[in-house]
């Protein structure tokens, strides 16, 4: 049973003998279910302890739906879903807004990832990029139509570029670091919060770039090809030592999932975070990413446990952050 906590079984066994009446003995009844959605990024992560979760607690229903970083939020400041995935930190104004709704939120970072940059499997000339072609490529404005305007070597191909929607914590993290503003971006490319679209158009397509989170890149790597990123001491490539270590910067970044406190009054989402924090680390790393410090889940636990709300880590936040608490 994974260490699961007596006490949680004691509330799905409540949960399991509700009446239809909607009471039980003057105990509240709550619905027998968990409500996430947000960052593709997060999803194979939240997908994974779901579905281990479901294990050993196949009563509770878990839904875990995919509608980007900026998604998620504007549905957790509805209360339309208990815990929100997401590449990046919550935004200023997305906290105004959840002070203006009375949404209140814990924030709890689940895993670090490095933003990849891949290529099809097929292209030959491409050995690594500098931060400062993917800016050329992206920035708006951008005069590189082919992979020849880059550098004059390459095959006069036409670059056809594939990234996350407007919506995805992921295009927030890429324009920033890339292109020095959040949102700021070229409009020509095919976008989509399914990474997975991402990954078909640019293993369809030889002349194609584009960008996702690491998992996706490991769970393709047979049709892919992954691009090392120069931003000035050589290029690197990620991997658990260069994401763990901060050597792929600027593009390592940590991943959260941010938890309604008023939902963990419910036995069946508060019994699912518990799972969730006991055993994502592992579970990180088996979708291809790299999990945090084990002091760092047991910091979030604690911060559950207390309804710490509001942001812990800033929109700045770094993996050193994360290391140092």
């Amino acid at each position: 049973m994974r260490n699961i906590p007596l006490l949680f079984l004691s509330m799905l066994s409540l949960l399991a003998c509700d009446n239809r009446d909607g009471s039980q003995s003057g105990v509240p009844v709550f619905e027998a279910r968990v409500r996430m959605d947000g960052s593709s990024t997060v999803f194979p992560i939240s997908e994974a302890v779901a579905e281990e979760y479901n294990s050993i607690a196949p009563e509770i229903r878990v839904t875990v739906g995919v509608s980007g970083t900026g998604g998620g939020f504007k549905k957790f400041l509805a209360r339309e879903i208990d815990i929100n995935d997401a590449s990046r930190t919550i935004k200023p104004s997305e906290q105004e807004q959840a002070k203006a709704s009375q949404v209140e939120f814990i924030e709890i970072p689940v895993a670090f990832d490095g933003l990849s940059v891949i290529v099809n499997k097929g292209n030959d000339w491409v050995d690594y990029l500098t931060l400062a072609e993917l800016h050329q490529i992206w920035m708006p404005g951008s005069e590189v139509e082919t992979w020849a305007d880059l550098r004059a070597h390459w095959p006069a191909g036409k670059i056809r570029l594939y990234g996350p929607g407007t919506d995805s914590g992921t295009f927030d993290y890429f324009t920033k670091v890339v292109n020095g503003q959040e949102q700021a971006s070229r409009a020509d490319f095919t976008a989509s919060e399914n990474d997975n679209v991402l990954v078909q158009g640019i293993a369809g397509d030889l002349y194609s770039l584009g960008y996702f989170g690491f998992a996706y890149y490991i769970e393709n790597r047979d049709k892919l090809k992954i691009v090392p990123i120069d931003a000035g001491k050589g290029p690197v490539i990620p991997t658990l030592e260069t994401v763990s270590k901060g050597s792929y910067a600027p593009l390592s970044r940590p991943i959260f999932i941010y938890i309604n406190p008023d939902s963990l009054d419910n036995p069946a989402v508060m019994g699912f975070v518990e799972f969730y924090l006991q055993h994502v680390g592992y579970l990180s790393q088996e979708v291809g990413y790299i999990s945090l410090p084990t002091s760092a889940y047991e910091s979030a636990m604690q911060r559950v446990s207390d309804r710490v709300v509001g942001t812990a880590y800033g929109e700045n936040a770094t993996l050193i952050d994360l290391i140092d608490r």
